[in-house]
């Protein structure tokens, strides 16, 4: 346990020198946190979870056992990575003719309040946007909506989610928590907030 820092860091796990991690974030078993990686107060990192340098992850975020969040993504507050989901960050990856640089890492920026299902794959260069909610399964390949439910291979539009994570009905209100959205420029906005 880091008393000092206010952190927790589970003895089997590695924080290099240089990481930066927020207050009440816990860092759990065989995890490795690289010199140069930013995390925000409050995220819970599972087992086996790897973020490489130069990745920024929000606040209160949370990342299951066994995802690797590579260079070039960058994770919103509030997300969510369900277990063996993956990130890539190559679009056009060669062992022979190795890319380990920067200039080839490939932005992925992952929205506020997103949620990505257990297994479910992102290729890199895509767009996931606020509150969209990813299937568990999915591969998405290409840039998602605000609120979109997007499920299968490749991933498609399957409906809309609220803030709250229910689905929206057909005039695009939540039947959970009675939110009211409309049409944005990246998908929907809450009525009022746009």
């Amino acid at each position: 346990m880091e008393e000092k820092k206010g952190y927790f860091v589970h003895p089997s796990a590695c924080v290099d020198e240089g990481a930066r991690i927020g207050a009440g974030t816990r860092v759990w078993h065989f995890s490795h946190i690289s010199a140069g990686a930013e995390i925000g107060e409050g995220c819970n990192l599972g087992q086996n979870v790897f973020v490489a340098p130069g990745v920024k992850i929000g606040s209160h975020c949370k990342i299951q056992n066994n995802v690797s969040v590579y260079d070039g993504v960058q994770l919103g507050d509030y997300v969510f990575c369900g277990p063996s989901m993956v990130f890539t960050n190559v679009q056009r990856p060669r062992c022979k003719y190795p890319q380990a640089s920067h200039e080839f890492y490939t932005p992925t920026p992952v929205g506020e309040g997103a949620s990505i299902g257990a297994n479910a794959t992102i290729v890199c260069g895509h767009r996931i946007g606020r509150n969209a909610f990813i299937a568990a399964g999915s591969v998405v390949t290409r840039d998602v909506p605000d609120h979109a439910v997007m499920m299968g291979n490749p991933a498609r539009q399957r409906g809309w989610a609220c803030e709250c994570g229910a689905s929206l009905s057909e005039d695009l209100a939540c039947p959970k928590c009675g939110r009211q959205y409309e049409k944005g420029p990246q998908g929907l906005v809450e009525k009022g907030k746009a």
